[in-house]
């Protein structure tokens, strides 16, 4: 299982078109919370995924306009084990996720 952690805009529709990238492919969704954080809004997803499904929601949910950031467990690991911590996602992970 991993998390995810998707910041945006709410405006009419991203919270669905968000969720609508995963269930278009099937996988369960067995925790789904949202709620505002600060002036955007925040869901997050607990999904089984495999690693080319992680690279396609990425793509997708970063194709979505409203969307200001997308995280999950084991990218935000990754991004913290550095030698001065991060702020989002940075650009070559976002353009990884994009390939």
């Amino acid at each position: 299982m991993q998390t995810f952690h998707i910041r945006y805009r709410n405006t009419q529709g991203t919270l669905m078109r968000i969720l609508t990238a995963v269930s278009r492919r099937g996988l369960d969704m067995p925790s789904v919370h949202a709620a505002q954080a600060g002036q955007d809004h925040q869901v997050t997803l607990l999904l089984e995924v495999n690693s080319k499904q992680v690279g396609q929601l990425y793509r997708e949910w970063y194709a979505i306009a409203d969307v200001v950031h997308v995280g999950s467990g084991i990218a935000q690991a990754a991004d913290w084990a550095g030698p001065h911590p991060v702020e989002g996602v940075c650009i070559e992970s976002r353009a990884a996720a994009r390939a």
